[in-house]
């Protein structure tokens, strides 16, 4: 008799239609405003969303931008940043952090992070600051620590440290939009914070997107200069800068998102918990630092059975991926800022035993089940 067991249905990682689906009609209302009114570049939902982002995160300033790349690149452009200068940044992230510092001309000098948030190490910042002044090729001029799965940093202790070294302090929460570390929500944790609305993000557009946070009115007035080719109200243009606006249809459609936002946070807080539930017994689950909460950007597990776990889902049709295998440091682009494999060993160990699962706020009980009995069973396995 031939087997004739149903096939699972696949599961997504991150279920952005799903989103869309549920709020399809407030999207849709929102976006015929904007074709009917036609203001498509600088338009008035782009100010509305700045207005918006800066109510929900409690005050400061927001200036929006076409990605959460071109938000770092402007943050260091306004301060000067450049050939010369150090911006001490960690490894364990994805390659845009260490590139815009890359492109404005500067070194990107690369930390390890701490093995329980997967965020920068503090004590390893201060090392590595003492070692660029030692060296004397570069000037320490900044850090940006990487909210990394949407855990923010220790922001007390790396601004301690920025403190006593002289350093801007510029947050790269690109994945962590919506946690708070102490009483305040990421945005309002360091000089700058740059985040990103690529649609896979906790608030996610459906396109790029990016924004910059800053107490600072000046600033905030330097950064929307350089989001349009450094140019002054009076059209002349200052200094160089980029074409590094919204669109004014992602502005709508994130105004939508951004309404549903605090109910989409309280839904991967959930589905975070069921999974802490299900898997602690049996893998290593995402560590909760008291003093803040995470955005849950990814529900990352750490195991030595890695890649038997990564197969068994696999064949469940249960997607799951290892993020930052090869460490910044190990890329051949920053070769010559980077002292090679072995020099940030906390980093290297993550980029092995590190897995996500699908996380998302469309994610129900039955399928964090269903994903946690075929994790159970992988690990289990090798224990026989």
């Amino acid at each position: 008799m031939p087997d004739t067991a149903p096939v699972p249905a696949p599961v997504p990682f991150v279920d952005i239609q799903g989103q869309t689906r549920r709020l399809r009609e407030r999207i849709d209302a929102r976006i015929r405003r904007v074709l009917d009114h036609g203001q498509f570049i600088l338009g008035p939902e782009v100010r509305e969303l700045e207005e918006a982002l800066a109510d929900y995160v409690g005050g400061g300033h927001v200036v929006t931008t076409g990605s959460g790349h071109d938000a770092i690149l402007i943050a260091l452009m306004a301060e000067g940043i450049g050939p010369g200068d150090a911006v001490f940044v960690p490894a364990f992230t994805f390659v845009s952090t260490a590139e815009a510092v890359a492109a404005v001309g500067a070194a990107p000098i690369f930390v390890d992070v701490d093995e329980r948030t997967f965020t920068l190490d503090p004590a390893d910042l201060a090392r590595r600051v003492a070692a660029v002044r030692r060296a004397g090729v570069w000037r320490p001029r900044a850090v940006m620590p990487v909210d990394i799965f949407g855990m923010p940093a220790d922001y007390a202790a790396i601004g301690a440290v920025a403190e006593a070294e002289n350093l801007y302090l510029l947050a790269d929460a690109a994945q962590s939009f919506g946690a708070t570390f102490g009483n305040r929500r990421a945005g309002r944790l360091a000089a700058a914070t740059a985040t990103s609305f690529f649609p896979a993000k906790p608030l996610g557009a459906a396109g790029d997107g990016g924004a910059l946070f800053t107490e600072d009115a000046g600033r905030a007035a330097e950064f929307r200069r350089l989001r349009v080719h450094g140019l002054d109200a009076a059209g002349d243009c200052l200094s160089v800068g980029m074409t590094g606006r919204l669109d004014t249809l992602q502005a709508a459609i994130l105004l939508v998102k951004l309404e549903a936002f605090p109910d989409d946070l309280e839904r991967r807080e959930a589905a975070a918990r069921r999974y802490d539930a299900a898997l602690a017994a049996h893998v290593e689950v995402p560590f909760r630092a008291a003093d803040r909460t995470c955005a849950w950007a990814l529900y990352t597990i750490l195991s030595d059975r890695r890649e038997a776990i990564r197969k068994a889902l696999a064949d469940a049709r249960i997607p799951a991926r290892s993020y930052y295998e090869k460490a910044l440091h190990l890329h051949p682009a920053f070769a010559r800022f980077s002292e090679g494999p072995g020099s940030l060993p906390v980093t290297e160990r993550l980029g092995r035993r590190n897995l996500s699962l699908p996380m998302h706020s469309e994610l129900d009980a039955a399928t964090i089940d269903r994903i946690a009995a075929v994790v159970a069973a992988a690990v289990s396995a090798g224990r026989t």
